[in-house]
């Protein structure tokens, strides 16, 4: 692919990229309402006492802890209780011991093993879906009877079977998969924000 050397006209290529993308997820019905799955039965959990678990390597690390603190402190809402969301990796100790002690592919699922209740929920961020973490993540929450929602890129038949909603944004370039992501998990946000008591 030949890129252009100019700045203007690559950031008008890149806006046009993000564009095109955006327009492909408003066309997406089965996104659409796999969001509003997500978004509403999140809500629910939360109503009922249910905590909310997020997790993601590298930039969906950064966007975990975005969106948790959202629901933590106001989002749109500043007159709103504070609501119980927890962003996982983020416990240097108990990250670097088990990824010492066991594996790195357990880093998240330790820690929901050991936190997290039948109710609760989980949205994985992962934008090729494959990453062994987020893998076992899933299967883990999903054992102990929490929602498992998976955010991640271009739908591929090794999808993992523990995410119960998926929301699958149709692209393979994790730039662009993390900026649905973020626009996606702040409708999320707005939603349980706007449904919690």
């Amino acid at each position: 692919m030949n890129e252009p050397t100019d700045p203007r006209a690559r950031l008008a290529l890149r806006l046009d990229a993000t564009a095109t993308l955006l327009a492909a997820v408003q066309a997406d019905a089965g996104l659409l309402d796999a969001t509003l799955q997500a978004a509403t039965r999140t809500a629910e959990s939360i109503n009922r006492g249910g905590t909310l678990f997020i997790c993601g390597n590298g930039g969906s690390a950064g966007e975990a802890t975005h969106l948790s603190g959202e629901l933590i402190g106001p989002f749109l809402d500043k007159t709103r209780r504070p609501l119980p969301a927890i962003a996982l990796g983020f416990d240097t100790s108990a990250v670097t011991a088990v990824a010492n002690d066991f594996s790195f592919d357990e880093i998240f699922s330790r820690q929901l093993a050991a936190l997290a209740r039948p109710g609760d929920v989980l949205w994985a961020l992962s934008t090729s879906g494959r990453s062994p973490n987020i893998v076992r993540a899933l299967e883990t929450a999903a054992a102990r009877g929490v929602l498992t929602v998976l955010l991640t890129g271009a739908p591929h038949p090794d999808l993992p079977a523990a995410a119960e909603i998926v929301l699958a944004v149709p692209s393979r370039e994790t730039p662009r998969i993390q900026e649905l992501h973020l626009v996606l998990g702040h409708f999320l946000c707005e939603v349980v924000e706007s449904s919690t008591r």
